[in-house]
């Protein structure tokens, strides 16, 4: 019993130390949704996220289907300060498109970047940060796990960055090409019981012809210290394209600083139809240091 106690309270106090600050003992990866944390990886950390997906999609009004694969990654990067993330983020897609309006079908193969950006996230508003009275009751298993209305006070970062769009590009639209800013505002609100809420609200390719604004919804739960499960909903509007596309997945932590993952994505609509199935890994180089106090002496 005592050990079962002991357990539970250091289970309790990694999981505060983990919460309240932004580095963390093990890796804390955006994967495997596609939304951002708006903390940073910590000063001094490397990190790599890649994945590897599927694509599968019909179109039945204009009867053309779309099959082939991609891979997307992001290395991310703690810089001068805890609340300071630079990162690298692309999406490269190889597929087929048949169209099957004529008597023969007709195929073309396709290949190019979605979407290659480089930018930076500084996190400005941290509740989480000094918060003595939220400390973890040693002696209370379910006083740790009530709901705390303070919980609904969402740590809030910005980011700000820039696309890089060649022409031509069969995933943009026409004209599209160059530079262009991309900024977003990303929220996480961090709950009892191993359930964490991220909001991204993202205003991309501003001043070209096709201006893209989306929002991701992701919400995710730790049942265990290893398993993670998540649930995803993607909003994208745009005069090319618009879609509403949901995940659902799981991670798997190998170790503190290894992590691998999987999830499908999907849509409810035919213009066109969604599939897809994803596997990815994150992997960190953990140079961190912790700050020397100064007591005085």
């Amino acid at each position: 019993m005592m050990a079962l106690r002991s357990l539970v309270t250091f289970i309790t106090l990694l999981s505060f130390i983990s919460a309240y600050g932004q580095y963390t003992e093990v890796i804390n990866s955006n994967r495997p949704g596609v939304s951002e944390s708006a903390f940073s990886v910590g000063t001094n950390v490397v990190q790599f996220e890649v994945g590897a997906f599927t694509v599968n999609e019909e179109h039945t009004p204009l009867r053309y289907d779309v099959s082939g694969f991609g891979i997307d990654f992001s290395a991310r990067y703690g810089f001068l300060f805890e609340e300071l993330e630079i990162s690298l983020d692309g999406v490269y897609q190889n597929d087929k498109i048949t169209f099957n309006n004529a008597a023969i079908p007709v195929e073309n193969k396709r290949s190019n970047f979605k979407n290659f950006s480089l930018g930076a996230k500084y996190l400005v508003y941290d509740p989480y940060k000094n918060a003595e009275e939220d400390k973890p009751n040693l002696y209370s298993y379910h006083a740790n796990r009530s709901f705390k209305w303070k919980s609904l006070i969402p740590a809030v970062s910005v980011y700000a960055g820039a696309n890089f769009d060649s022409d031509p590009n069969p995933y943009t639209a026409p004209g599209v090409e160059g530079f262009s800013p991309k900024v977003m505002i990303a929220t996480q609100n961090n709950f009892n019981g191993g359930w964490v809420f991220v909001m991204n609200f993202i205003q991309d390719r501003i001043g070209t012809d096709d201006p893209i604004f989306q929002y991701i919804l992701t919400l995710t739960h730790s049942f265990t210290p290893q398993w993670v499960i998540f649930g995803e909903a993607q909003g994208i509007n745009s005069d090319f394209y618009a879609d509403n596309i949901f995940r659902v997945g799981g991670a798997y932590l190998w170790n503190k600083d290894f992590q691998l993952d999987a999830n499908i994505a999907f849509n409810t609509k035919d213009t066109p139809s969604v599939f897809n199935i994803a596997f990815g890994a994150s992997y960190r180089l953990d140079f961190h240091k912790d700050k020397e106090v100064d007591n005085g002496y």
